[in-house]
Parts: C-alpha cells; structure tokens; sequence
C-alpha cells in the first residue's frame, strides 16, 4: 500500500465519490486538519454529522452526508484549491468569494482551519485548502 501524497485531496474525492454513489455516509482516514473540514461541513450544513471510529489505528472519520428531497446531493462542488505541487496562499484583502458568498473557502490559517468569511472578519490570510458550494 502506498502512501496518498494528497490526503485533502483524497479526502474531498472521496466525499465526491459517495455522494455520486448516493451513499448514507463515508468513511475517511482520521487527521487533525480532516476532522476541522468535517466539522466546518457541519457547522454550514453541507453535511448532516460526522463520528470518530476508532480501529486501532489511526482511526477513521465517518461523515453522514446530506441530501435533498429528489436525493440531490446538498454539496454542488467541492473542490481542491491549494495542491502540494502548488501551495495557495492569499492575504486577508485576497480571500476568495465561493459563488458570491454562497459557497465557502476553507482556510489553514495561523488561528486553525476556518472559512474565508471568519478569516475575513478575523483580518488575517492563509492556504485556501479548498471551496464548497
């Protein structure tokens, strides 16, 4: 088994892929900056809820994802912006707008992960890890 050189990357395709596949929930390798993700998803209702399962490893994030009625999946897109091979950073003046504030840009900032309206409000930049809309 090799390692994933892109685990966000990973992360977000495989929320993508379950969603396609109309699935109740996916299960996801647990870190840190995965769990901060999760909850944002939470928080701004792109997802119904998340769990941490615990397999004597690393452990996994089961994230219950949302749909609306007709089984339209609730996240439109989502898509990574800041790759290894191409770090994103911006100032606080130059964070991104996700469909004009409808979506959300996730944020590593120096005060953890948030998105782009609570680091705009906080006045300060970091990685744009990714966008949902």
């Amino acid at each position: 088994m090799s390692a994933i050189s892109d685990p966000v990357a990973d992360y977000l395709t495989r929320i993508r892929n379950a969603q396609k596949a109309r699935h109740p929930y996916v299960d996801v390798p647990a870190s840190n900056i995965k769990r901060a993700i999760t909850q944002i998803l939470v928080d701004k209702g792109y997802v119904a809820d998340y769990v941490n399962v615990e397999d004597n490893k690393q452990g996994l994030i089961r994230i219950y994802l949302k749909y609306l009625r007709g089984g339209k999946p609730v996240i439109q897109t989502i898509d990574r912006v800041s790759k290894p091979g191409l770090r994103k950073f911006v100032g606080a003046s130059d964070l991104p707008r996700v469909m004009n504030g409808l979506g959300i840009a996730v944020i590593s900032t120096s005060r953890g992960v948030m998105t782009d309206k609570e680091a705009r409000r906080a006045g300060i930049g970091g990685e744009v890890l990714a966008t949902v809309s």
